[in-house]
């Protein structure tokens, strides 16, 4: 693991929660949010999903709603998507 790659991820009540070493957003709806971190990729389940806040520069991330679960791919996705298809499964 690179120890140079910045990634932090708070969950408050299962209602907000706060990601820092966002790299992309893929695609979000009220039930997923599928994003690529500095240390792979990143998909959240739950119901009433909102992107509060989205700094694109900073790459940190904002979400409200209740938060069921969280799924990590330790490889970041290539220009072919390979991560997003597999999380897709």
């Amino acid at each position: 693991m690179d120890e140079h790659k910045h990634h932090q991820l708070t969950i408050f009540a299962r209602e907000r929660m706060e990601i820092d070493g966002v790299t992309n957003v893929g695609s979000f709806n009220r039930e997923e949010v599928f994003l690529e971190t500095e240390q792979g990729g990143l998909v959240i389940r739950g119901s009433d999903l909102h992107l509060r806040q989205l700094h694109v520069e900073k790459g940190k991330l904002v979400i409200n709603g209740k938060i069921d679960s969280l799924k990590y791919d330790d490889e970041k996705a290539d220009k072919t998507g390979r991560v997003w298809s597999k999380l897709f499964k």
